[in-house]
């Protein structure tokens, strides 16, 4: 800003006050354009290309399990080789992958089109492919909704013991660590077998649903939330000492604002992250209880009911077993690889 001319000079150089002409507006606009930091996580997300690869595996495992059982000539529980007012056609039963029944062969010699089965039949005459779609459904939104439940506890109980501290959160934190003491396992088989058999939803709109995925969505809430409100407390710990934080208790703010409106959207990064990565853990805790018959009520299928019941004849249909199984490894692989993925872009300790 000093005068070139008279370097010794302390006066101002007046051309270096002039208004700048649009080409150096247009010159220093495009050295940095504007950004959020929801962009710049995006960007640098996108960046990953096993996070991104595994975010299309997802989309497209997702968008699967909601068209296809809509567009499906199969459905899921119908037996194929029963018809009312007629013999059952064991003929259908433990079909293998691509072959046909006999009143389907007969519609094949006359010329019609019959829809293969893809990955055959099952012991009841059931397509097996469309069970396989509709059971990985049925694991996203039970892994979607249980994580959805654990996110709104831990976030709301975290908060309050990370704000308010003291003996609010010594209290807390006891139960947190009681739970934490407890073997989850056996916790959570305990509690879906009791719950199975308290719950009585016959005749309400949970019917459909079933008492066993409302269960489980129980010992979700009561067990799972502790790791989500340890990890929002800490943040809320470093957080509630700010300058802001002060200055909104200052002007008479209440807690539920303060929370609301300035903590949680800067702790909203972890929120992100841990959310991704406890629905993994879900779907993998949802098809280990299927596994054992304590998960979604039959005839309503699961990737762990699923593999549960090829157990039966694994020796002569090994695929039946093998099939959910890589579909349980291909989703919580894909899940915990964009949960990795989202971590590293969006948590600001890393980017630092």
């Amino acid at each position: 800003m000093l005068n070139k001319n008279k370097p010794f000079s302390l006066h101002l150089d007046p051309d270096m006050l002039r208004p700048a002409t649009a080409e150096e507006k247009e010159y220093i606009s495009k050295m940095r354009p504007s950004s959020t930091f929801f962009k710049d996580g995006v960007k640098r997300l996108l960046k990953n290309k096993v996070a991104t690869f595994s975010l299309i595996v997802i989309i497209l495992v997702t968008l699967a399990s909601i068209i296809l059982p809509a567009v499906w000539p199969y459905s899921y529980d119908k037996m194929l080789g029963v018809t009312p007012g007629r013999p059952v056609d064991s003929s259908y039963n433990n079909l293998a992958p691509f072959t046909y029944g006999k009143t389907e062969l007969k519609k094949i010699a006359a010329g019609e089109d019959v829809f293969p089965h893809i990955f055959g039949t099952d012991s009841h005459g059931r397509d097996y492919f469309i069970r396989v779609v509709y059971g990985t459904r049925i694991s996203l939104a039970v892994g979607f909704f249980a994580s959805i439940i654990v996110l709104l506890i831990g976030m709301t109980i975290g908060s309050i013991a990370g704000y308010f501290g003291g003996k609010v959160d010594l209290a807390i934190m006891r139960v947190v660590d009681i739970i934490y003491s407890l073997p989850d396992m056996l916790v959570i088989i305990l509690l879906s077998v009791v719950l199975g058999r308290v719950l009585n939803v016959e005749g309400t709109i949970l019917e459909k649903i079933g008492s066993n995925i409302i269960s489980m969505f129980i010992v979700f809430g009561l067990l799972y939330w502790v790791s989500m409100a340890r990890m929002i407390r800490g943040q809320i710990l470093s957080l509630r000492e700010q300058e802001y934080v002060l200055s909104a208790q200052a002007t008479g703010a209440n807690g539920k604002w303060i929370i609301m409106k300035h903590l949680i959207p800067n702790c909203i990064s972890v929120v992100i992250i841990s959310t991704a990565l406890q629905i993994p853990n879900a779907i993998f805790t949802e098809s280990f209880l299927s596994f054992l018959g304590l998960g979604v009520n039959a005839p309503m299928p699961s990737l762990g009911s699923l593999a549960s019941d090829a157990l039966n004849g694994i020796n002569s249909y090994t695929y039946r077993l093998i099939i959910p199984a890589l579909s349980i490894c291909l989703i919580v692989l894909s899940l915990n690889l964009f949960g990795d993925g989202l971590r590293d872009a969006f948590d600001p300790k890393l980017n630092a």
